[in-house]
């Protein structure tokens, strides 16, 4: 009987994360040969060329070998559009099982692991592969500044009286079933908090989460990836004892309002003013997510930059190459979003 190709989904909610263990584990994979799949939020797929940029391409294979084992789907959540976008794309991977050790896929921010996993008991995909686990991803310091909670320690309280909190938004229903469909829990971003607090947000973590699962720190995704991959979970098995808010749905709705917009610049930017503008995009607009490459006067690199929040990260990731435009490409994620005004404060810069 052949083995099935073992599928580890990797969710979790915008900013906390999910890229960086991907690029870990790509960067560290044991021999493993690993494809991965990745479900962009927005027309414009940053994540997909981070990790096209991790370089690990055996010195035997091209790049454009390289590029075939990630597969980019920009049109929408993965979660509605399981049936027009992942259901060929897995089809695809499965033809090539011989050359695949295991698959990888990278959920959008906004989206319920608990659907895709369903399509796992179809029997095309049934036969040929399985999801040997669901890893969530959460920023702990965005839980400890009250992304989904304004005062964890009245929520600990509440949660000891009534086990049903009333009046949840869409994002705490999100963020409530990424935890509760996981094998294990990566808690990442763990420098920025002290301990006291990061022990009040693995208390709200574990309050979430419907059984036992472990919770493993990580410095921004530097995971071992033996860690991650291997579980045997046969979670596509054992659903039922994964609760989620839209188990009684024949379809889930989404917060509407949430939109994404990008700009596309041909020019550079100072990197401190730059973030300094995009700051004050995230304190005046309900932005939950930026990320993009930026073009930085004499530097031969392209910048990555990315904030959640306020709070932002960059790294240069590899040089510009010859043949593309040294552009500066930036995705937002948020509610209402004024795109002119993003844009014209920009090209203003």
């Amino acid at each position: 009987m052949t083995t099935k190709i073992p599928v580890t989904v990797i969710t979790g909610f915008l900013g906390s994360g999910k890229t960086s263990l991907i690029r870990h584990i790509l960067q560290n994979n044991q021999g493993r040969r690993i494809a991965v799949l990745v479900n962009e939020f927005g027309e414009l797929g940053i994540d997909g060329e981070l990790l096209k940029s991790c370089q690990i391409c055996p010195e035997d294979e091209t790049a454009e070998n390289q590029e075939t084992n990630i597969f980019e789907l920009t049109n929408g959540c993965l979660c509605c559009t399981v049936q027009e976008e992942f259901f060929p794309t897995m089809l695809e991977l499965i033809k090539r099982r011989d050359s695949i050790d295991c698959i990888v896929i990278e959920t959008s921010g906004l989206a319920l692991p608990k659907p895709l996993v369903k399509a796992f008991r179809w029997q095309e995909i049934r036969n040929a592969a399985t999801v040997d686990a669901v890893i969530t991803v959460v920023d702990c310091a965005a839980v400890a500044a009250g992304t989904f909670a304004s005062d964890l320690e009245a929520i600990a309280a509440q949660r000891q009286e009534d086990d049903s909190l009333e009046h949840e938004t869409p994002l705490q229903e999100l963020f409530e079933d990424q935890l509760a469909c996981a094998d294990l829990v990566v808690l990442n971003k763990t420098d920025l908090v002290d301990a006291q607090t990061k022990a009040q947000v693995i208390e709200l973590v574990k309050g979430e989460l419907p059984r036992v699962v472990k919770i493993v720190e990580s410095d921004r995704g530097t995971l071992d990836p033996s860690i991650l991959l291997g579980l045997e979970a046969a979670v596509e098995d054992n659903l039922d004892s994964r609760p989620s808010h839209h188990d009684t749905e024949e379809d889930h709705d989404h917060d509407d309002e949430i939109t994404s917009t990008h700009v596309i610049l041909n020019r550079s930017f100072d990197p401190e003013k730059l973030q300094q503008q995009l700051q004050t995009f995230a304190q005046q607009q309900e932005i939950y997510r930026i990320k993009g490459f930026v073009s930085v006067p004499n530097k031969p690199m392209r910048l990555v930059m990315q904030g959640v929040g306020t709070r932002f990260d960059k790294f240069y990731d590899r040089p510009w190459q010859a043949e593309e435009a040294r552009q500066t490409r930036l995705v937002f994620i948020g509610r209402d979003l004024q795109s002119l005004d993003i844009e014209s404060k920009l090209i203003a810069l």
